[in-house]
């Protein structure tokens, strides 16, 4: 039975945990040399779809950057369950007796450092090939954020319900991409509100319809967290 202890216990096991996926990623460059390019590959290959129009890539930019970053997402969560499934490093972790909440906790914010620094590239691509223009830099940080500590504790949850799985590597983007979804939509404008969308385009920046799409990153992120901090331990003793 998973137990909870104080709140420092938490918080150093976050740490700890954390600190040992960032260092097992700046070893093996996993993130910055496969996904990355997996990530700015998607958007190159959109906007050879979508053809020269200026205009049409600046409508499509905000929805084709979350999409990259959802694959991204996807390929990063397995990246850090995968390392601890193949050398039972999942059962040294429950042996520590470290805390579940606080495993969590770790193992997300791991996962949000490197979607985070994916996003800043992914961001600079959206700029570069799609010509977008930047109204409120705050309104795409603020959005990137928030929805990356949503798709960071939903993609923990998620993988760990799939890593004690055989068919973990084709089950996680079933189990993850349909719940996520609200990420891609919210995100979507709240960058449309934020880059400004061209004429005709959904969710004109000048009403600031972004504000609500944020509170549904926030709901959400809000949710999986809570989620992911309660049901952790049960979680990994289930898989």
């Amino acid at each position: 039975m998973p137990t909870m202890t104080t709140e420092p216990s938490v918080w150093r096991d976050a740490w700890v945990v954390s600190a040992k996926d960032l260092r097992i990623e700046m070893r093996s460059r996993v993130v910055m040399n496969q996904v990355l390019p997996f990530g700015l590959l998607v958007l190159v290959l959109f906007a050879l779809a979508l053809g020269p129009g200026r205009q049409t890539l600046i409508g499509a930019a905000p929805g084709l950057f979350w999409v990259a970053v959802l694959f991204s997402s996807v390929l990063a969560v397995q990246r850090s369950f995968s390392l601890e499934s193949s050398d039972g490093a999942r059962d040294g972790l429950r042996l520590a007796g470290l805390d579940p909440a606080g495993v969590f906790l770790g193992k997300a914010g791991a996962v949000a450092a490197q979607l985070g620094a994916l996003e800043v590239v992914l961001g600079a691509g959206v700029v570069v090939l799609y010509g977008a223009d930047v109204r409120s830099l705050l309104g795409l940080v603020a959005a990137c954020l928030v929805a990356t500590v949503g798709l960071a504790a939903a993609g923990t949850i998620y993988g760990a319900l799939a890593a004690g799985l055989r068919v973990r590597e084709t089950l996680l983007p079933f189990l993850l991409l349909p719940v996520v979804a609200p990420v891609l939509l919210a995100g979507t404008r709240a960058w449309q509100a934020a880059l400004g969308s061209p004429p005709g385009a959904a969710g004109g920046a000048s009403t600031g319809g972004g504000d609500p799409w944020m509170g549904v990153l926030v709901v959400f992120a809000l949710v999986y967290v809570s989620l992911g901090v309660l049901l952790y331990g049960y979680l990994e003793e289930a898989a």
